[in-house]
């Protein structure tokens, strides 16, 4: 099968839907089907690729590789891929990773387009609450992680408390959580935090962290991705996953869970399938109840292993070669 993969954002870039699309490729590629994917992230060659690879293409080189392929398949919705393929008949499967709004919740007429012509493709969502949205059927295909990558490893030991990881912005509530923490101190439970992630909130964070008497006890680690990220994982009994906003899914939660870690999360959104049995959730934005959930998974070692007793047959669904396989059941089911 010919398969012209379309993601927004690809290597050298980094994220969660970069990530994604990696993994996907490179499993369609070992699978036997020829890929060609086409992206707006500038960057060099891949050397030793398994598939073709086209930087910010004109229409005409768009236009020319939805000819060539059997079956178009966009990882998340673009109507500036999405017309053409649609004019030439192709078929469609689109992989949806969020909701289809701007960052305030608004529904605008790009919006109300992309919604219109879901009908004319077959979709996939990373999760129930994405399906719920679309208004179309949808396949629910949760993301796929990188499991050789992301394991627990041999002789580290797990000596830290809680981590977080993530963009240091307010929707990903990191300030909720050093409240938490100061709710914690109250009730004689003192944990170190260490903060891996950077953004435009982090000197306001830093000003908290002190202001709250908790600055010896954070640690505001920067960027860390890879096995540098596992390793710090590994180290780490808690992953704390407090967004304001309703996450699509939270690929996050997977990794540290596929580490070792339990996850305390919030509820609304995707990533309560996410983090699945292997963690606790809470009411978005609550501290108080994020308090409490951080108390009783770090006063009852034995909660914490019952939730890791559970993560061998939650992780299996999110395996790159099972997720894949999953899309690549949708896929050939639309190609002609």
């Amino acid at each position: 099968m010919k398969i012209l993969f379309s993601s927004y954002l690809f290597e050298p870039s980094i994220g969660g839907l970069e990530t994604v699309s990696k993994l996907l490729v490179e499993e369609f590629a070992a699978a036997g089907h020829e890929v060609h994917v086409v992206t707006e992230s500038p960057g060099e060659r891949i050397p030793g690729a398994s598939y073709q690879l086209t930087r910010r293409p004109s229409i005409v080189d768009l236009l020319g590789l939805l000819c060539w392929s059997d079956v178009f398949f966009q990882n998340n919705i673009s109507l500036r891929s999405l017309i053409p393929a649609l004019l030439l008949k192709k078929p469609v499967v689109i992989a949806h990773h969020t909701w289809i709004q701007d960052t305030r919740g608004r529904v605008r007429l790009r919006d109300r387009i992309k919604y219109a012509l879901l009908r004319s493709a077959k979709n996939i969502a990373i999760s129930q609450a994405v399906a719920d949205r679309l208004g179309v059927p949808a396949r629910i295909i949760g993301n796929p992680y990188d499991d050789k990558l992301f394991r627990p490893l041999p002789n580290i030991a797990r000596d830290k408390a809680i981590v977080f990881v993530g963009r240091l912005v307010s929707d990903k509530g990191a300030d909720l959580l050093l409240r938490a923490l100061k709710i914690l101190q109250a009730d004689g439970l003192t944990p170190d935090l260490t903060l891996i992630g950077s953004g435009p909130e982090e000197e306001n964070l830093r000003r908290l962290a002190t202001e709250l008497g908790l600055d010896r006890r954070v640690t505001f680690a920067g960027q860390i991705s890879g096995p540098a990220l596992v390793e710090i994982l590994n180290r780490h009994q808690i992953l704390a996953m407090p967004s304001r906003w309703a996450e699509p899914f939270g690929l996050v939660a997977v990794e540290a869970i596929a580490c070792g870690c339990v996850v305390v999360g919030s509820a609304a959104g995707g990533l309560s399938e996410a983090i699945g049995p292997c963690g606790l959730t809470f009411d978005n934005g609550n501290e108080q109840e994020l308090a409490r959930s951080l108390k009783e998974l770090l006063t009852h070692s034995d909660a914490r292993a019952k939730l890791r007793e559970r993560a061998a047959d939650h992780l299996e669904k999110f395996r790159a070669s099972t997720a894949a396989a999953a899309y690549l059941d949708v896929i050939g089911k639309a190609a002609p």
